[in-house]
């Protein structure tokens, strides 16, 4: 299992989510922005108004685990930031809606590798 690597300091988040170009979805929310590595980076950001921790560290896993099977295909070299759509109850957080969303979101971005 490869590690993922992340994003945590206030500034690295503020980083890409004001110089990165952001694509919206029903749930979610990216923002990527290039980065000076031959990686990629991830943050998750979830705002405490609007779950318990509970649900938030849920919705964080399953951001976490759709982002694992598709970091394989991606082009490296990038800052993703993730936002949940506070609006959006998370009742309606499955796997299955996040994870086809996080792959419309990389395609429409253009940071799918092609084989």
């Amino acid at each position: 299992m490869r590690k993922i690597n992340t994003l945590k300091k206030n500034y690295e988040f503020y980083n890409v989510l004001k110089k990165g170009k952001y694509i919206v979805k029903k749930h979610i929310t990216v923002y990527i922005e290039k980065n000076k590595k031959d990686r990629n980076c991830i943050g998750i950001a979830i705002n405490t108004r609007t779950f318990g921790a509970v649900n938030r560290n849920h919705i964080k896993r399953l951001i976490r685990e759709a982002y694992y099977m598709e970091m394989d295909k991606l082009k490296q070299g990038n800052n993703i930031v993730f936002i949940w759509n506070k609006k959006e109850p998370f009742e309606s957080a499955n796997f299955q809606i996040i994870h086809k969303e996080i792959v419309e979101i990389f395609e429409e971005a253009k940071i799918v590798e092609k084989y």
